[in-house]
């Protein structure tokens, strides 16, 4: 081995010995300080992280207007309390949507029947509401509400039956939550669908998807569940409505 190798080689082994001393410790300090991760698979932690908020999404999808998803708009109302409820208050909470007036003879009895069913059923989820918008202003004031809340054994804090400007209402109904009211000739000046909406805990309209892959938008509210159908041939939609209202408590 000539001189000049040998040279080379104390000129290596120096340079290891002075990184060892310089840049060792730093690195030992940055492990036990927790700066440096001992998980060999670092770039899959961080590609987790990134997904896990979206993990526990359900299969539920998003109704979606020229492709960007449908958000409950602002809307303010009195509820039977004498409160001002807003959609703000809903965020944070699963909730049901109805529209309804307290002198309805035909389907808001079941209706409001099947959503005290729905409310007992998730009486251990203080992240679960249902919004009542009376579309009968004149007659529902504040006070008959809460006469007809205690009636039909409402008793969920999240449950607000609201009254309010009829023009806002039905423009609530009809463009906010897709739940069809209108006028007629009869003796109520309108008509309105048994229909409720699901709301997810982030303000998002949700339902399940028909056979065809397109979401159902609203749930059929006017049949009971223990009725399978009514005389008309409508099939209950309750049973599908408590499964997906749990999985949206999930998210």
């Amino acid at each position: 081995m000539s001189k000049k190798t040998s040279y080379s080689y104390v000129g290596i082994t120096f340079i290891i010995l002075i990184f060892g001393i310089i840049f060792v410790p730093k690195i030992i300090d940055r492990f036990n300080s927790g700066d440096v991760t001992r998980d060999g698979s670092r770039s899959e932690d961080v590609s987790t992280a990134k997904t896990s908020k979206q993990t526990n999404k359900s299969d539920l999808a998003y109704i979606e207007i020229n492709g960007t998803p449908k958000k409950v708009p602002t809307f303010s109302f009195i509820n039977q309390d004498g409160k001002m409820i807003t959609n703000e208050d809903y965020l944070g909470k699963v909730y049901v949507v109805e529209f309804f007036f307290t002198t309805c003879p035909t389907i808001c009895a079941p209706m409001n029947r099947n959503l005290v069913e729905i409310q007992n059923q998730f009486t251990d989820f203080d992240d679960f509401g249902v919004a009542s918008f009376s579309i009968m202003p004149k007659v529902d004031t504040q006070e008959v509400l809460k006469e007809y809340a205690e009636n039909y054994g409402v008793t969920n804090p999240h449950w607000n039956l609201m009254t309010g400007d009829r023009d806002e209402i039905f423009k609530l109904a009809n463009i906010g939550f897709n739940i069809f009211v209108g006028d007629t000739q009869d003796e109520f000046g309108f008509e309105h669908s048994g229909d409720f909406a699901l709301i997810d805990k982030e303000g998002f309209v949700r339902s399940r998807k028909d056979d065809f892959g397109n979401p159902k938008i609203f749930y059929r509210g006017f049949v009971p569940e223990a009725d399978g159908e009514d005389e008309d041939g409508y099939v209950q939609e309750i049973t599908i409505l408590k499964e997906d209202i749990a999985k949206l408590l999930k998210e």
